[in-house]
């Protein structure tokens, strides 16, 4: 059943049964309760609902208010209203190099993975700019589902020349884990975050509906002596991750 016919007024909206924005309130909360409405889906807009439920935009907006009050929707400024999500909150540092395994233990929170690929390869032209690799250089592969308490939140490519990484197989949980056993574990990275949409592939993996807001991040991390040990393409979900970074005025 799509949105606009469960909202139809002639389901649900009685004469007697109240004021309307109690009942409209009820309506969006059964449509929650039935999966109509999924966590962490948006709503319409409000003059979108207005005119499918024949109300008023205030009418509409008080509901949603008590709604938002309840925990049951979100609102965000300049984005609208969503279903609040069941997904675990993630506040990201962006001044520590930390691998999610450490991340999600450090939260008491259990990391696992689901594998997409690990092997060894021929690079791509993006892994062999990004690693410095030459034209016959192997790159090691390993592409994991990340999920914490056996909720999906993100999916993580990452590339490695097999001179840091000569098996992926040898990773089974935390990279990071395997490169300190080797005495390759990095000490600084440059990131990229950039905002997308999910495609469909992904947000299927991720759990959440095609188009949803998400998270790019590309990063490349270095050992002290400047050789560069990873380069890693990552997919967040956006209900899921807060990143926050410190910021100090520079001196002049």
């Amino acid at each position: 059943m799509s949105i606009a016919e469960f909202l139809a007024p002639s389901n649900w909206l009685r004469p007697d049964g109240g004021p309307r924005y109690v009942q409209l309130r009820q309506r969006l909360s059964d449509g929650v309760d039935q999966g109509v409405l999924k966590a962490g889906s948006s709503l319409p807009p409000e003059r979108e609902i207005a005119s499918i439920t024949e109300l008023s935009r205030v009418t509409v907006r008080k509901a949603i208010h008590e709604l938002a009050e309840e925990g049951i929707i979100v609102q965000k400024q300049g984005s609208g209203s969503f279903v609040a999500s069941d997904t675990p909150q993630i506040e990201q540092s962006l001044s520590r190099l930390t691998s999610f395994s450490e991340d999600m233990s450090r939260r008491g929170m259990a990391s696992a993975s689901i594998w997409l690929e690990r092997g060894v390869f021929m690079p791509s032209p993006d892994e062999v700019l990004a690693l410095a690799l030459s034209p016959d250089a192997s790159v090691s592969r390993i592409a994991r589902l990340r999920t914490a308490d056996n909720k999906p939140m993100a999916i993580e490519r990452a590339s490695l020349s097999t001179d840091i990484l000569p098996n992926p197989v040898l990773v089974k949980t935390s990279l990071y884990e395997v490169l300190a056993e080797m005495g390759l574990r990095p000490v600084r990275a440059l990131q990229k975050i950039s905002a997308i949409n999910l495609e469909a592939e992904n947000a299927t993996l991720l759990e959440v509906e095609p188009g949803m807001a998400g998270l790019r991040i590309e990063r490349t991390s270095y050992l002290s002596d400047g050789r560069i040990v990873e380069f890693t393409q990552s997919i967040y979900r956006g209900d899921a991750y807060n990143f926050v970074a410190e910021l100090r005025l520079a001196k002049e």
